[in-house]
């Protein structure tokens, strides 16, 4: 149980801390973008589950920025409507699938980068700065849980 306690209480910590200083960076308006919504179940799958093959770096960082991308290039080339929204978002889903980065989270990126007209700059930032730290603060709550849950079987085997 505590095992388990443990990993709960840093996944949660670990997700409010890289969405906090997302949203912050966000909130001082002089950088730019930093969040979008898809991050929050990004945050699900690299902290809730990150031995999972959709929480690995090549997925989140690759299929935000595809599929991003693909949102990318409707707004400016092919359209915004209904039709549009569907078709990129099926072809999203099959690029990911082809690429071997399908990563539930980004599914929602055309959706939103269609709706929100979002320009190239959208594919930097917050897309991928936004993965990049992410994926990175994963890795350091993997980390710390690894020497956390280390010390506790020490101090259980004692």
């Amino acid at each position: 149980m505590e095992n388990k306690v443990s990993r709960a209480a840093i996944a949660g910590v670990f997700a409010c801390m890289a969405i906090f200083v997302l949203a912050y960076l966000q909130q001082l308006g002089h950088y730019g973008v930093w969040l979008m919504a898809p991050f929050g179940a990004t945050a699900v799958l690299v902290f809730g589950v990150p031995h999972s093959p959709l929480a690995k770096a090549k997925n989140v960082i690759g299929g935000h920025l595809l599929t991003a991308l693909i949102g990318v290039v409707f707004v400016n080339y092919v359209g915004v409507g209904p039709v549009e929204i569907a078709i990129a978002t099926g072809l999203a889903i099959s690029l990911m699938m082809l690429t071997d980065t399908i990563h539930p989270a980004a599914g929602a990126n055309p959706i939103l980068i269609i709706q929100s007209l979002q320009s190239w700059d959208f594919l930097v930032m917050p897309v991928l700065i936004g993965t990049v730290f992410i994926v990175l603060f994963g890795y350091f709550s993997q980390w710390l849980l690894n020497i956390l849950l280390e010390g506790y079987k020490k101090t259980a085997n004692e």
